[in-house]
């Protein structure tokens, strides 16, 4: 281990009191390490990096975890209500109902993970990044997308109510039974986006948005209209 690496803790389980030791030093790397269920809330993890740790149940309340990374870590179920998440890189991970309630997630970015039935309300995320990540009943409303580009992004059945998708480009996305009333979706380009149970009724918010010819025959095919 390099002078500047920051140190690196295995294959422990670890409770608050251990954290709150470990905390008064650098940063730390956790690798294979066990907190499932830990009480957590509140402590300075700033810059921490979690790798493969078992995080299920844990309650990250209030923590500040600002900068930090998670890799292939398992945490169904974690709290993070209230966390600071500025800048905080998630990737691999199973996160399915996780709770980002109020949680600060500006800059924060998701890759290759898994976020079912995850819950954001009232988050703070402005500029937040989704890749290659399952959103499946998860809830966002409110968020902002604008002029992003969003790659294997599964949205279905999700609740997205007054999101802001003006400008992004659906790359292989779904937003299958999605509830998307008051969304917005302005110069997006919706062609690589699974619409599946979109009614004709809410095709007005649609306006300004690209669709292909298969997905309008879709739409028309509730009037009984075949498109060719």
């Amino acid at each position: 281990m390099s002078a500047d690496a920051a140190p690196e803790y295995r294959d422990a389980t670890l409770c608050r009191a251990d954290l709150e030791s470990l905390a008064q030093g650098p940063p730390g790397h956790l690798i294979g390490c066990d907190l499932e269920g830990a009480e957590l809330a509140a402590l300075h993890l700033s810059g921490w990096i979690f790798e493969g740790c078992n995080v299920r149940r844990a309650d990250f309340s209030g923590a500040r975890l600002d900068r930090s990374t998670w890799r292939a870590c398992r945490g169904a179920f974690v709290n993070f209500t209230g966390a600071d998440l500025t800048d905080a890189v998630i990737a691999a991970s199973d996160f399915n109902n996780a709770v980002f309630r109020r949680t600060i997630l500006s800059s924060a970015a998701f890759s290759a993970s898994k976020l079912t039935g995850a819950d954001f309300s009232d988050a703070r995320a402005m500029d937040i990044r989704f890749a290659e990540t399952l959103l499946i009943n998860a809830k966002l409303p409110g968020f902002s997308f604008l002029k992003q580009t969003l790659v294997k992004v599964d949205l279905s059945s999700a609740d997205l109510r007054k999101c802001d998708f003006r400008g992004v480009d659906f790359e292989t996305c779904s937003l299958r039974d999605a509830n998307m009333t008051g969304c917005r979706f302005d110069g997006a380009d919706l062609r690589g986006a699974d619409l599946g149970g979109l009614r004709l009724v809410d095709a007005a918010q649609f306006r300004g948005a690209t669709i292909s010819r298969d997905q309008a025959g879709q739409l028309l095919g509730e009037l009984g209209l075949n498109v060719r």
